[in-house]
């Protein structure tokens, strides 16, 4: 072979390796490249507690794979909000449009779900997992292809206690609930079921996110009610139960799940001692007996003991958070790293993937929203003094639709459902 017949084929390989490189997309040169996944929580407002702990849930997903996913490194970086669903987007169009992450984790509060979600599909390229975030809109109303949430969300996480409420004896119920999308799930979840069983809701106080005075809600409790249902959250859910014990209030109650989580059962206060007995639900309860759960909390408690911030058990922002965190790595490990393509393989996988949780398999809808399992829980206190919830029942295989047939179903607002 002369020169120039040398340097002519040698010329043609080069171009059918690009070639190649091409046909597969940039795999070749994501190899041992970092992965880079934004991660948004609300590090400030009434939801600053839960947000750093859904951070730490979030954090031991990855310290747990040692930060590496099929040789490429996963490099996090951090972005906050407080819980307003304009404050979400603009943290989340940073990170995806100045820090060229390549995976969004977030947000945590429920409207701030449905913006983030809206935001996903100016950006095709990018695949979004939820944090935390559990309003019904998210996923029912208007889905976006390229975003995903492997935790059920509000209202499927009050499956259940409906019926609990009427066994104990809880025929009519007074609501007091955060006035947006993840508390009208909520209450929706509830009183989907309580209704149907003969239960009856008089009462419903709708109070503005991060409230500060509860005084008028207070004073007009009904005297007949038998309980009330409270959908509050962080410091607002401490700053109702302050008043309620101030004014001397009784009534028992039922908790929202972001009620009884460990953020607000580790406050302190008198009326923190009388939340034992509540029943509430929620998708983890701290005293479940499972294996996969008894190694996550003891993982959760020796890399964040409550020396360092962390809290007696993980919270539910710490476990949705850790939940939907692995979900991303675990879809990473399937397709051993490869988001080319528009990350097409990637997101396959994720729609396909059976998730292994601490408590029990998670499987995707056609909405990419999970199917999963919610406790019953009611909170009791240990030998230290501290709060936490047992297993009241346990219910698998929980979907969006509670249930009902499509035709049937309405996203819960402020008026739906109703049985007064």
């Amino acid at each position: 072979m002369n020169v120039n017949m040398k340097r002519l084929w040698v010329r043609s390989m080069l171009g059918a390796a690009a070639l190649a490189a091409m046909a597969g997309g940039s795999a070749w040169a994501q190899q041992g490249q970092p992965v880079k996944i934004g991660l948004l929580a609300t590090l400030e407002g009434p939801f600053a507690a839960g947000g750093a702990d859904g951070m730490r849930g979030a954090e031991l997903a990855v310290k747990q794979r040692g930060g590496m996913v099929a040789g490429r490194k996963i490099e996090i970086i951090k972005a906050s909000s407080d819980a307003k669903p304009d404050v979400a987007v603009n943290a989340t169009r940073k990170l995806v449009e100045q820090d060229k992450v390549d995976i969004m984790v977030g947000p945590l509060s429920g409207g701030e779900g449905i913006a983030v979600k809206d935001y996903s599909k100016t950006q095709p390229q990018v695949t979004f997992i939820n944090g935390a975030s559990g309003a019904q809109g998210t996923t029912l109303d208007s889905p976006s292809p390229n975003f995903y949430r492997f935790n059920t969300e509000g209202a499927q996480w009050m499956v259940g206690l409906g019926k609990a409420a009427i066994a104990k004896g809880y025929k009519k119920v007074m609501v007091i609930a955060e006035d947006y999308a993840f508390p009208y799930s909520q209450v929706q979840g509830f009183m989907t079921e309580f209704c149907k069983a003969g239960g009856k809701v008089p009462e419903k106080a709708w109070v503005p996110l991060g409230g500060k005075d509860y005084s008028s809600v207070i004073a007009k409790i009904p005297k007949d009610v038998d309980a009330l249902l409270v959908v509050l959250g962080g410091a607002d859910a401490v700053n109702f139960l302050t008043q309620y014990e101030n004014a001397g209030g009784d009534k028992p109650m039922l908790g929202g799940s972001i009620t009884v989580s460990q953020d607000v059962l580790n406050y302190k206060g008198k009326r923190r001692d009388s939340l034992v007995g509540t029943l509430s639900a929620g998708p983890l309860a701290d005293a479940y007996d499972g294996a996969d759960w008894k190694a996550f909390v003891a993982d959760y408690q020796k890399t964040y003991p409550v020396s360092a911030g962390g809290f007696p058990s993980p919270s539910l922002f710490a476990y949705v958070y850790y939940v939907n965190m692995k979900a991303a790595l675990d879809g990473l490990d399937a397709v051993k790293g490869d988001l080319s393509g528009n990350q097409a393989k990637y997101r396959e996988a994720l729609q396909k993937m059976t998730l292994k949780t601490p408590t029990g398999d998670v499987k995707l809808d056609g909405n990419r929203q999970a199917i999963g399992t919610t406790f019953v829980t009611e909170v009791v206190k240990d030998d230290k003094g501290n709060l936490f919830n047992k297993v009241h029942s346990k219910i698998d295989n929980v979907d969006q639709l509670l249930g009902m047939k499509k035709e049937e179903f309405k996203i819960g607002s402020r008026d739906v459902p109703s049985c007064p």
